[in-house]
């Protein structure tokens, strides 16, 4: 029987042969072509995603709705110019409540130029399909976002009208 190497040539050991065909892709396949999200990432490597300036988001949460009859207020998440809430009617959870400073994004503030639209002395906005939205004392946006299609847009209205809107903006004063 004739061997099937031809003589004078030598066989890679069989681990060596496995490792070259693991290998072999593994590094050819590395290159990736830059896309838009590389370049966002270098521009912003570096840069806090949140102002020094924005208020702990603990401290927002005693201007959020209180617990009543059927609605509960729960508070979901606290971070620095941030507080978020669920609300729940009747045990179904109905919308999600939130506060953020937008002085880490001022172009958030920014959108409220030239809206009409008011609850009480605030401007209010549509923030998509989901959301209604005011802008306290220029700084603090005041959300509600329906996690439940039968949560209206006057549902949205009625709750954002429960935040305690006047003392925010007497707290945005002292900030």
């Amino acid at each position: 029987m004739s061997a099937p190497f031809p003589r004078g040539t030598q066989r890679l050991p069989g681990s060596a042969l496995v490792l070259l065909l693991v290998v072999a892709p593994t590094i050819s396949g590395c290159y990736q072509e830059p896309n838009r999200f590389d370049q966002v990432q270098q521009e912003t490597r570096g840069k806090k995603a949140t102002s020094r300036e924005a208020v702990a988001g603990g401290d927002l949460n005693k201007f959020f709705p209180k617990s009543a009859d059927n609605a509960s207020v729960t508070y979901m998440q606290e971070k620095q110019g941030q507080a978020i809430a669920e609300l729940a009617i009747d045990g179904k959870t109905v919308a999600t409540l939130s506060i953020f400073d937008t002085v880490s994004n001022p172009d958030a503030a920014a959108e409220y130029k030239g809206v009409t639209t008011k609850i009480g002395e605030w401007p209010l906005r549509d923030v998509g399909a989901m959301g209604s939205a005011v802008l306290v004392a220029d700084r603090f946006q005041v959300q509600v976002r329906s996690s439940d299609a039968n949560f209206s847009k006057e549902d949205r209205e009625v709750w954002l009208s429960k935040f305690d809107l006047a003392n925010l903006a007497l707290y945005a004063a002292t900030k």
